[in-house]
């Protein structure tokens, strides 16, 4: 294929460098790789030139994944780039340190093992692969007792709210099972454990806790969950078990909730997944599983290979991956310590209260987010009459601040929200500065025409026309002033999301 090189194709289909002249004077391809090559200057420049015009992490607060780590663990992380972890033989202290990191979570997490015993684990991609791992382990394990019982085995379903992360979506598609999700309520946006048990059946492989809800931060309570489903399993003779997906709160609660019962103290939890890259505070990717113990992990699920050396077992949806956040996993264990960790995340907290409090001082905002869960503030505007959250989030990117604004999953889609997370590299003063930033955003919109007055403006005084949310044209049929509002908010926020993406 021949592209053409006229001044109307060049800017699709080439990239032109600043600097470039001084090492090479050819654009280069987008979407070929070059004919020739080019000087290690250049082609950094170019790149570079390019990534200046990403958003700086530090100041992506829709974010839970570390943004900075101290200089000596990123020496550490540097010096291993080049290890796969995989190669367990050629590797053995590598693998011992990832080994040593799933003993220590599980015994943060209240695991029934004793002190010179292994823990059942591993180190994942995120927390996506490591609930990948557990429901795969719930399902087979779920299979085996329906064959056992001559009962059928091919219709699984997992119960869970409706504000988990995409990633139990993902699973439930790739893995044929039926996702059957606790609708919300308006003041309640986690799932409600008492309908979380009435909708388990015969066929319910696990129910999914969320410790840390990605919309509010708030935790789930895993204790009642516990509760109540021993009471069903007693009355049915099932033996419906319960993962906890504390991607975000696994480790905040052990340092700022000891007392709170959500882990491996209650007995039908089986496994727990957390994020090492979120308040683990290691940079993506890395995540944890683990266990109760080794009969809630099949053996046929664990694969032995020995063409790498030795005999190794492995029980992972990838192969090859680095080392590094392995190592800097175990870094920050040694480094900060029980005692590190909860000056950290009590750190983290204080901010998220100054933040609420200067939130709540402006008038404008109600809190939704909870006092117990994760260090973020999730809020919405008290009168959304005339404008948006989305127009905040749109207009706080003009300082640099990336806070995103989402409507609520069903039944809640009505409400939309701003939500900030606090992470160890938000200090004070930049809660202070946000602060004051939305504070301008919020005396500039004030100026402003209403944007929902003006999409509303072709509707007619009986309510009679209704606002298309994705073209912003109107459509026939009555509506509530309520669900024109909604979708006004809709289509400021498809509007603010296609100039983000440049699809317009």
């Amino acid at each position: 294929m021949v592209i053409s090189t006229t001044a109307g194709d060049r800017a699709d289909h080439f990239l032109d460098c600043t600097f470039a002249s001084r090492y090479v004077r050819n654009p280069v391809p987008k979407f070929m790789m070059p004919a020739t090559s080019q000087p290690k200057e250049a082609a950094y420049q170019i790149i570079n030139d390019e990534l200046m015009l990403d958003g700086a992490p530090r100041l992506n607060l829709a974010s839970f994944v570390t943004t900075w780590m101290e200089p000596e663990c990123d020496k550490l992380m540097m010096a291993s780039m080049n290890k796969n972890y995989v190669d367990m033989d050629e590797y053995p202290v590598t693998t011992e340190l990832q080994n040593r990191c799933v003993n220590m979570i599980a015994n943060l997490f209240n695991a029934p093992i004793g002190a010179a015993e292994t823990a059942v684990g591993v180190g994942t991609v995120g927390s996506s692969e490591a609930i990948m791992l557990a429901g795969l382990a719930f399902k087979r394990k779920w299979q085996h007792r329906r064959k056992l019982e001559g009962k059928p085995y091919d219709k699984p379903n997992i119960v869970t709210g409706a504000n988990v992360q995409v990633c139990w979506e993902k699973f439930a598609r790739y893995f044929e099972v039926e996702l059957k999700e606790v609708k919300l309520s308006e003041g309640y946006y986690v799932m409600d454990p008492v309908k979380a048990v009435e909708m388990v059946d015969e066929n319910t492989i696990c129910v999914a806790a969320i410790l840390g809800s990605t919309l509010t931060g708030e935790f789930e309570d895993v204790k009642l969950l516990n509760d109540l489903l021993i009471k069903k399993n007693k009355e049915t003779g099932w033996e419906t078990p319960i993962h906890v997906d504390a991607a975000s709160g696994g480790f905040i609660a052990p340092f700022l909730y000891p007392e709170l019962e959500w882990d491996f103290r209650l007995p039908l939890v089986k496994s727990i997944n957390v994020s090492g890259h979120k308040y683990g505070l290691v940079y993506a990717g890395v995540g944890w599983v683990v266990w109760r113990s080794k009969e809630d992990l099949p053996d046929e699920l664990v694969f032995h290979i020995n063409y790498l050396g030795s005999d190794q077992p492995t029980f992972t949806l990838n192969f090859s991956k680095g080392s590094s956040q392995i190592i800097a996993q175990y870094y920050q264990f040694i480094r900060l310590g029980f005692e590190g960790y909860k000056n950290v995340m009590e750190n983290c907290m204080d901010n998220t209260r100054a933040l609420k409090e200067g939130l709540e001082k402006t008038g404008r905002f109600e809190i939704l987010s909870k006092d117990i869960g994760v260090p973020l503030v999730a809020f919405k505007l008290k009168d959304s009459s005339k404008h948006t959250v989305f127009e905040i989030a749109d207009s706080l990117r003009k300082f640099g601040w990336i806070v995103p604004a989402y409507t609520m999953p069903a039944n809640a889609e009505h409400i939309a929200v701003l939500r900030v997370v606090v992470r160890e590299d938000f200090s004070r003063s930049l809660a202070e500065r946000l602060l004051s930033d939305i504070d301008k955003v919020l005396n500039e919109i004030d100026t402003l025409p209403s944007r929902v007055s003006m999409k509303a403006a072709h509707v007619t005084p009986t309510v009679d026309e209704g606002v298309n949310a994705s073209e912003g044209m109107v459509k026939p049929g009555k509506k509530s002033v309520e669900e024109i509002q909604r979708e006004v908010a809709t289509y400021w926020r498809n509007l603010v999301e296609r100039k983000r993406t440049g699809v317009c």
